[in-house]
């Protein structure tokens, strides 16, 4: 398999931990919207929200994740790219689409050991736990949706990527050979 893995899911699943040790695995080149969105522009999601809101930043995460996309990818996304049926589409028409799931207790807990406030601002103003749970219900069916593959984020990042080589090893190449 040469076409890119996209990892989906809530903040705090993580999708770049995961992704970064299934890229490193696969011999694949890793990719973070996010991160690539702050290379771009300069500024942090904060700061984009602050000065376009979330709408501004939503078309600029879109954007960013059409340049992104190439052969021996892993990318991970922002939590909210599920948003936008076409990001939805786009990934799974030129990828394979994996769903990191985790109960709202378990984000919430990796949230609060890790705050990256400045990178992440609040949906709602709520505190973590309720803001996670309030989330998940309102986003759960689309990364649901937008996946080929669901994986227990729960567990550790090696044990995620031990089952998703285990799951995509009949269309895994290992050492990716790029066209």
């Amino acid at each position: 398999m040469t076409q890119p893995i996209f990892m989906v899911g809530a903040r705090g699943c993580g999708k770049t931990t995961v992704g970064q040790l299934l890229a490193l695995t696969l011999g694949y080149e890793f990719t973070d919207t996010d991160e690539m969105l702050l290379r771009s522009t300069g500024q942090s999601v904060a700061q984009i929200v602050e000065r376009e809101g979330w709408a501004g930043f939503r078309a600029k995460e879109s954007e960013v994740l059409k340049r992104v996309t190439g052969v021996c990818k892993v990318i991970a996304t922002g939590g909210g790219i599920v948003l936008a049926a076409a990001n939805r589409q786009f990934m799974q028409s030129h990828g394979t689409v994996i769903y990191l799931h985790a109960h709202a207790d378990v984000l919430a807990r990796r949230l609060e050991a890790f705050p990256q406030d400045d990178q992440r601002p609040s949906l709602t103003g709520r505190p973590i736990v309720e803001e996670i749970a309030e989330v998940l219900l309102a986003r759960e069916t689309l990364y649901q949706d937008a996946a080929h593959h669901v994986f227990d984020a729960a567990v550790s990042p090696d044990g995620v990527v031990a089952a998703i080589v285990r799951q995509l090893q009949p269309q895994c190449q290992l050492g990716c050979s790029r066209p």
